[in-house]
């Protein structure tokens, strides 16, 4: 079900091709497919999507905005303990979140020249939530909590209906939780470009955010530049540090606890025992018996999955940073003495029980996160994610005059004489 390699300089870098490799296989090329759809949102607005929404759907929604009165009645339906689950979530996320809150600031100097920089959320976001079976409403406090916090002025959430043009409920109850101020039914490339160029019920929005499948991704992607968006994110990932300490039962259930999201998910072990990777394979055996999703998660582990063994854990550190996983586990001994030494991870969960679903759902820390190696660039969504940054500059003349030479030096090496001139005119006898 699962590979073991023995890290040799060779069989380990071979598997990492097969990773890069993974998110083409089996996928077909629908750039021209969404590009049509954009076209079509973007010319016909409403309509298009009304069409769209029919075809892809089954159904189209009476109406397509959910108003105040259907959002409390639908989250009525809800499980009361469900509700109080989101709400304690949301208030850990807020937690966390809130700290990474920016000011403004300004800054003088003593000539009475004076320097800042003013921070500001977007007017608008758009988050895309996908309904059906991949429904996470988790996903919805990810997304908004942090844009709320940055004080983005709007939160528009598009999700599709479901076969009966109906929403569904534990979305909606998220939305209002996590704060988005409007709803609207709508899902697909259609959903996407409605948000992107607005239509005649749906406003423009400055950003989009939120996972979606292969046609939600590309139109996200074909739209960057119209709008900004969260990232471009590849299949799921885990990859788990462990030394002969750790439990192979946690270590079985954490690896396929990601497997079950996608046939292209990859789930990775790195250990220096190899008694524990043989245990975790029969772990792995046992276990996956009994999960709802086995066949998916066997396809994974197979086609993703490797138990690498390394000739020590300081190989196993270099080769998590070159792989720069979505996810880090460390089970390890003394799990907070490779805080320092794992520089490319989405996120990084530290010990025996701090699993990843731990920060899928609830501790707080953000689980959009940058996959196929983009952890070398890429950060976790944030409030950071939803703000704008502008700098102001105010110089007294004397101030000016005390570095015109220098500022005529530079534009005139640059051979821009326009931008000498300006300096010179202001000071000219």
């Amino acid at each position: 079900m699962i590979t073991k390699v023995i890290a040799n300089g060779r069989d380990e870098y071979q598997f990492i091709k097969t990773l890069k490799e993974r998110s083409n296989t089996g996928a077909k090329d629908v750039s021209s497919v969404v590009s049509e759809i954009i076209n079509n949102v973007k010319t016909n607005g409403d309509k298009a999507v009304y069409d769209y929404t029919v075809k892809f759907d089954g159904k189209a929604p009476e109406r397509v905005e959910i108003s105040a009165d259907e959002i409390e009645s639908l989250i009525s339906s809800c499980d009361s303990d469900y509700l109080e689950t989101l709400r304690k979530a949301a208030a850990n996320i807020e937690d966390f979140h809130k700290r990474q809150v920016q000011q403004s600031w300004l800054t003088t100097k003593e000539n009475g020249v004076i320097m800042g920089q003013r921070v500001r959320g977007l007017e608008r976001v758009g988050l895309y939530v996908p309904g059906g079976t991949a429904a996470y409403p988790s996903s919805v406090l990810m997304n908004a909590i942090p844009a709320k916090l940055a004080g983005c002025k709007e939160i528009v959430m598009t999700t599709p209906p479901s076969k009966d043009g109906k929403p569904n409920p534990d979305i909606i109850a998220a939305a209002k939780i996590a704060g988005v101020d409007r709803i609207f039914l709508m899902g697909g490339a259609q959903a996407v470009a409605a948000l992107a160029y607005g239509t005649e019920q749906v406003p423009k929005v400055d950003k989009i955010v939120g996972p979606g499948n292969v046609f939600v991704a590309t139109a996200k992607k074909l739209l960057y530049g119209v709008v900004d968006i969260d990232m471009i994110a590849g299949p799921s990932e885990i990859l788990v540090l462990a030394d002969k300490t750790a439990d192979p039962k946690f270590l079985a259930a954490d690896l396929m606890s990601q497997a079950e999201h996608d046939r292209l998910a990859s789930s990775i072990l790195l250990t220096d025992c190899d008694a524990l990777a043989e245990n975790v394979i029969a772990e792995l055996g046992r276990q996956v018996k009994t999960l709802s999703r086995k066949e998916i998660i066997e396809e994974s582990l197979e086609n993703y999955g490797a138990i690498i063994v390394c000739s020590d854990m300081a190989q196993a550190v270099d080769f998590a940073n070159e792989l720069a996983p979505e996810h880090l586990e460390v089970c390890c001994e003394n799990p907070m003495e490779y805080v320092g030494k794992l520089d490319n991870a989405g996120s990084v969960f530290l010990g025996n029980y701090s699993p990843e679903p731990l920060g899928d759902y609830f501790a707080g820390p953000n689980h959009v996160l940058p996959t196929s190696g983009t952890a070398r660039f890429f950060s976790p969504l944030s409030v950071d994610s939803f703000v704008k940054k502008s700098s102001f500059i105010y110089y007294t003349e004397d101030a000016l005059r005390a570095d015109s030479a220098d500022i005529v030096r530079f534009a005139e090496v640059e051979g821009l004489t326009a931008h000498a001139n300006s300096i010179k005119v202001r000071f000219e006898e």
